[in-house]
């Protein structure tokens, strides 16, 4: 009887050091008040470079070259892909969208 006392003391000084919530573990004190002013959205929320960003991919997705252009044209279509794995992916293309007109 007196093992289970002991152990039932033992196991309420664990689960109390274990279950302790600190203030600490509260980085961010968000909680107080969800809304935030628009200068402090803007230090980790910057449209501009975004935009940017945006901007550049669409200009790389122009300036692809016609070989990248028809690979990937040939990876959209899953026979094409498997007769690439044998030919390449340039008999692969011929053979499926020669007779097309490229772009």
């Amino acid at each position: 009887m007196r093992v289970l006392i002991i152990l039932t003391l033992l196991a309420v000084i664990v689960m109390a050091a274990t279950c302790y919530e600190s203030h600490e573990s509260m980085e961010s004190h968000e909680y107080l008040n969800p809304f935030i002013n628009r200068r402090r959205a803007n230090d980790f929320i910057q449209a501009d470079s975004r935009l940017g960003a945006i901007t550049q991919e669409r200009i790389r997705d122009r300036s692809k070259t016609r070989y990248e252009r028809q690979r990937e044209t040939c990876e959209d279509y899953y026979p094409c892909v498997l007769y690439s794995l044998r030919h390449g992916y340039a008999a692969a293309y011929r053979h499926y969208f020669g007779r097309q007109r490229t772009k």
